[in-house]
Protein backbone atom coordinates (compact mmCIF):
# COMPACT_ATOMS: atom_id res chain seq x y z
CA UNK A 1 0.00 0.00 0.00
CA UNK A 2 1.08 3.61 -0.52
CA UNK A 3 0.19 4.86 2.95
CA UNK A 4 1.18 3.96 6.48
CA UNK A 5 0.96 4.88 10.15
CA UNK A 6 3.55 4.74 12.91
CA UNK A 7 2.47 1.92 15.21
CA UNK A 8 5.61 1.97 17.36
CA UNK A 9 6.55 4.51 20.02
CA UNK A 10 9.12 6.04 17.63
CA UNK A 11 10.48 5.28 14.16
CA UNK A 12 13.72 6.90 12.97
CA UNK A 13 13.52 8.84 9.70
CA UNK A 14 16.89 8.87 7.91
CA UNK A 15 18.36 11.14 5.26
CA UNK A 16 19.37 8.22 3.03
CA UNK A 17 18.17 4.58 2.76
CA UNK A 18 20.77 3.17 5.15
CA UNK A 19 21.02 2.28 8.84
CA UNK A 20 24.25 4.30 8.86
CA UNK A 21 22.61 7.45 7.49
CA UNK A 22 21.91 10.31 9.89
CA UNK A 23 18.53 10.46 11.58
CA UNK A 24 16.88 13.69 10.41
CA UNK A 25 13.55 13.20 12.20
CA UNK A 26 11.29 10.64 13.83
CA UNK A 27 7.76 9.43 13.42
CA UNK A 28 5.90 9.33 16.72
CA UNK A 29 3.12 6.87 17.42
CA UNK A 30 -0.03 7.69 15.47
CA UNK A 31 1.55 9.83 12.73
CA UNK A 32 0.47 8.96 9.18
CA UNK A 33 2.64 9.13 6.09
CA UNK A 34 2.64 8.54 2.36
CA UNK A 35 5.13 6.16 0.74
CA UNK A 36 6.90 7.94 -2.13
CA UNK A 37 9.18 5.14 -3.33
CA UNK A 38 10.85 1.92 -2.24
CA UNK A 39 14.51 0.92 -2.40
CA UNK A 40 15.37 -2.59 -1.26
CA UNK A 41 14.34 -2.67 2.41
CA UNK A 42 13.74 1.07 2.65
CA UNK A 43 10.71 3.28 2.09
CA UNK A 44 10.93 6.96 1.28
CA UNK A 45 8.03 8.59 3.10
CA UNK A 46 6.39 11.98 3.49
CA UNK A 47 4.90 12.79 6.89
CA UNK A 48 1.25 13.73 6.44
CA UNK A 49 1.36 16.29 9.25
CA UNK A 50 4.30 18.46 8.12
CA UNK A 51 5.26 17.11 4.65
CA UNK A 52 8.75 16.17 5.90
CA UNK A 53 10.48 13.53 3.78
CA UNK A 54 12.97 10.81 4.65
CA UNK A 55 13.58 7.07 4.71
CA UNK A 56 12.27 4.43 7.12
CA UNK A 57 12.97 0.71 7.44
CA UNK A 58 10.18 -1.31 5.77
CA UNK A 59 10.06 -3.56 8.88
CA UNK A 60 8.70 -0.56 10.79
CA UNK A 61 6.02 0.20 8.19
CA UNK A 62 2.38 -0.44 9.06
CA UNK A 63 0.15 0.01 5.98
CA UNK A 64 -3.22 1.78 6.00
CA UNK A 65 -5.74 2.36 3.23
CA UNK A 66 -6.08 5.48 1.13
CA UNK A 67 -9.46 6.07 2.79
CA UNK A 68 -8.00 5.90 6.30
CA UNK A 69 -5.11 8.18 5.29
CA UNK A 70 -7.48 10.83 3.93
CA UNK A 71 -9.70 10.60 7.02
CA UNK A 72 -6.62 10.98 9.22
CA UNK A 73 -5.51 14.09 7.33
CA UNK A 74 -8.95 15.69 7.64
CA UNK A 75 -9.23 15.15 11.40
CA UNK A 76 -7.73 17.09 14.33
CA UNK A 77 -6.33 14.39 16.63
CA UNK A 78 -5.82 14.31 20.37
CA UNK A 79 -2.29 13.87 21.73
CA UNK A 80 -1.00 11.96 24.72
CA UNK A 81 -0.19 14.23 27.67
CA UNK A 82 1.53 11.57 29.77
CA UNK A 83 5.32 11.30 29.72
CA UNK A 84 4.94 7.55 29.25
CA UNK A 85 1.70 5.68 28.60
CA UNK A 86 0.53 2.57 26.76
CA UNK A 87 -1.99 1.57 24.14
CA UNK A 88 -3.41 -1.93 24.09
CA UNK A 89 -4.40 -3.86 20.98
CA UNK A 90 -4.61 -7.34 19.56
CA UNK A 91 -0.79 -7.57 19.41
CA UNK A 92 -0.39 -6.60 23.07
CA UNK A 93 0.74 -3.42 24.79
CA UNK A 94 2.73 -0.67 23.03
CA UNK A 95 4.54 2.05 24.99
CA UNK A 96 4.01 5.61 23.76
CA UNK A 97 5.33 8.94 24.93
CA UNK A 98 4.33 12.56 25.46
CA UNK A 99 3.04 14.10 22.23
CA UNK A 100 2.05 10.83 20.58
CA UNK A 101 -0.93 11.14 18.25
CA UNK A 102 -4.16 9.42 19.28
CA UNK A 103 -6.04 8.86 16.00
CA UNK A 104 -9.82 9.23 16.24
CA UNK A 105 -9.73 9.17 20.07
CA UNK A 106 -13.20 8.85 21.61
CA UNK A 107 -12.16 9.06 25.26
CA UNK A 108 -11.34 5.36 25.54
CA UNK A 109 -10.23 3.93 22.22
CA UNK A 110 -8.21 5.02 19.20
CA UNK A 111 -8.44 3.66 15.67
CA UNK A 112 -5.19 2.60 14.00
CA UNK A 113 -6.02 1.35 10.54
CA UNK A 114 -8.82 -1.17 11.04
CA UNK A 115 -7.84 -1.89 14.65
CA UNK A 116 -9.36 -0.39 17.77
CA UNK A 117 -6.83 0.11 20.59
CA UNK A 118 -7.41 1.09 24.22
CA UNK A 119 -5.88 4.24 25.71
CA UNK A 120 -6.67 5.31 29.28
CA UNK A 121 -4.13 8.08 29.86
CA UNK A 122 -4.44 11.87 29.74
CA UNK A 123 -5.09 13.42 26.34
CA UNK A 124 -5.41 16.86 24.83
CA UNK A 125 -8.69 18.13 23.42
CA UNK A 126 -7.82 19.44 19.94
CA UNK A 127 -11.08 21.40 19.77
CA UNK A 128 -10.35 23.61 22.79
CA UNK A 129 -9.10 27.17 22.08
CA UNK A 130 -5.42 27.95 22.56
CA UNK A 131 -4.37 28.80 26.12
CA UNK A 132 -1.04 30.50 26.80
CA UNK A 133 -0.62 28.92 30.25
CA UNK A 134 -1.22 25.44 28.78
CA UNK A 135 1.61 25.94 26.27
CA UNK A 136 4.01 26.93 29.05
CA UNK A 137 2.92 23.94 31.15
CA UNK A 138 3.54 21.55 28.25
CA UNK A 139 6.90 23.13 27.40
CA UNK A 140 8.11 22.76 30.99
CA UNK A 141 7.26 19.04 30.91
CA UNK A 142 10.10 18.62 28.41
CA UNK A 143 12.64 20.31 30.70
CA UNK A 144 15.85 18.22 31.07
CA UNK A 145 15.02 16.10 28.02
CA UNK A 146 18.38 15.31 26.37
CA UNK A 147 19.26 16.89 23.03
CA UNK A 148 19.18 14.47 20.11
CA UNK A 149 19.62 15.52 16.48
CA UNK A 150 16.40 14.60 14.66
CA UNK A 151 14.63 13.66 17.89
CA UNK A 152 10.97 14.36 18.70
CA UNK A 153 10.69 12.52 22.03
CA UNK A 154 11.04 13.56 25.66
CA UNK A 155 13.85 10.98 25.77
CA UNK A 156 15.76 12.74 22.97
CA UNK A 157 14.75 15.87 21.09
CA UNK A 158 16.24 18.63 18.95
CA UNK A 159 15.39 22.33 19.09
CA UNK A 160 12.83 22.40 16.28
CA UNK A 161 11.37 19.03 17.29
CA UNK A 162 10.77 20.45 20.76
CA UNK A 163 8.97 23.53 19.43
CA UNK A 164 6.97 21.43 16.96
CA UNK A 165 5.87 18.97 19.65
CA UNK A 166 4.83 21.67 22.12
CA UNK A 167 2.79 23.47 19.48
CA UNK A 168 1.33 20.15 18.30
CA UNK A 169 0.12 19.43 21.82
CA UNK A 170 -1.58 22.85 21.69
CA UNK A 171 -3.36 21.89 18.48
CA UNK A 172 -1.19 23.81 15.99
CA UNK A 173 0.95 22.05 13.40
CA UNK A 174 4.34 23.63 12.67
CA UNK A 175 6.82 22.57 10.02
CA UNK A 176 9.70 20.33 11.10
CA UNK A 177 12.93 22.38 10.88
CA UNK A 178 13.68 25.80 12.36
CA UNK A 179 14.29 27.44 8.97
CA UNK A 180 10.85 26.16 7.88
CA UNK A 181 9.09 27.19 11.09
CA UNK A 182 10.16 30.81 10.73
CA UNK A 183 7.53 31.36 7.99
CA UNK A 184 4.73 30.97 10.58
CA UNK A 185 3.21 33.88 12.48
CA UNK A 186 3.75 37.63 12.74
CA UNK A 187 6.97 39.38 13.71
CA UNK A 188 7.39 40.73 17.25
CA UNK A 189 9.77 43.67 16.88
CA UNK A 190 11.23 43.86 20.38
CA UNK A 191 12.07 41.25 23.02
CA UNK A 192 10.32 43.42 25.62
CA UNK A 193 7.09 43.07 23.61
CA UNK A 194 7.27 39.27 23.42
CA UNK A 195 4.79 37.07 25.23
CA UNK A 196 5.03 33.52 26.59
CA UNK A 197 4.54 31.13 23.69
CA UNK A 198 6.19 33.36 21.09
CA UNK A 199 8.84 31.58 19.02
CA UNK A 200 12.39 32.99 18.86
CA UNK A 201 14.71 32.12 15.96
CA UNK A 202 18.49 32.36 15.88
CA UNK A 203 20.96 32.47 13.01
CA UNK A 204 24.64 31.85 12.31
CA UNK A 205 27.25 34.18 10.82
CA UNK A 206 25.95 33.39 7.32
CA UNK A 207 22.42 34.45 8.31
CA UNK A 208 20.99 30.93 8.20
CA UNK A 209 18.36 30.01 10.82
CA UNK A 210 19.96 27.30 12.95
CA UNK A 211 18.11 27.36 16.29
CA UNK A 212 14.66 27.97 17.76
CA UNK A 213 13.10 28.19 21.21
CA UNK A 214 9.95 29.25 23.08
CA UNK A 215 9.68 32.52 24.99
CA UNK A 216 8.65 32.30 28.64
CA UNK A 217 7.80 35.01 31.17
CA UNK A 218 10.41 37.53 32.39
CA UNK A 219 12.41 37.41 29.14
CA UNK A 220 13.39 33.80 29.57
CA UNK A 221 13.49 31.15 26.88
CA UNK A 222 13.13 27.37 26.96
CA UNK A 223 15.03 25.55 24.23
CA UNK A 224 16.88 22.33 23.43
CA UNK A 225 20.64 22.90 23.65
CA UNK A 226 22.43 19.94 25.23
CA UNK A 227 19.17 19.46 27.07
CA UNK A 228 15.86 21.28 27.20
CA UNK A 229 16.83 24.17 29.45
CA UNK A 230 15.79 27.68 30.47
CA UNK A 231 18.06 30.65 29.78
CA UNK A 232 17.87 34.45 29.57
CA UNK A 233 16.79 36.13 26.33
CA UNK A 234 17.63 39.67 25.27
CA UNK A 235 17.95 41.67 22.05
CA UNK A 236 21.28 40.02 21.28
CA UNK A 237 20.29 36.42 21.89
CA UNK A 238 20.41 33.63 24.47
CA UNK A 239 22.66 34.20 27.47
CA UNK A 240 23.79 30.97 29.11
CA UNK A 241 24.49 31.77 32.77
CA UNK A 242 26.30 28.46 33.30
CA UNK A 243 28.78 29.15 30.51
CA UNK A 244 28.71 32.93 31.18
CA UNK A 245 28.38 33.72 27.48
CA UNK A 246 25.87 34.11 24.68
CA UNK A 247 25.16 30.78 23.01
CA UNK A 248 22.86 31.88 20.16
CA UNK A 249 22.34 35.13 18.21
CA UNK A 250 18.75 36.35 17.91
CA UNK A 251 17.37 36.79 14.40
CA UNK A 252 13.60 37.25 14.84
CA UNK A 253 10.68 36.56 17.18
CA UNK A 254 7.35 35.40 15.75
CA UNK A 255 3.90 35.30 17.35
CA UNK A 256 2.07 32.29 16.02
CA UNK A 257 -0.94 32.02 18.32
CA UNK A 258 -2.95 34.89 19.79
Amino acid sequence: MNFGICKLSLVPVRREPSDKSEMISQLVFGECYQVLQTQEKWLQIQNAADDYEGWIDFKQHFPVTDTYFQEWKNEKHARSMDVVQTVSGTDGVTPIGLGSVLPFFDGMTIRVGDEKMLYNGRATNPNLPYRENFLQKIALQFKKAPYLWGGKSIFGIDCSGFVQQVYGLCGYQLRRDAYQQVVHGQEVHFVAQSRPGDVAFFDNDEGRIIHVGLVLEDQKIIHASGEVRIDQLDHYGIYNRDAKRYSHKLRIIKRILE
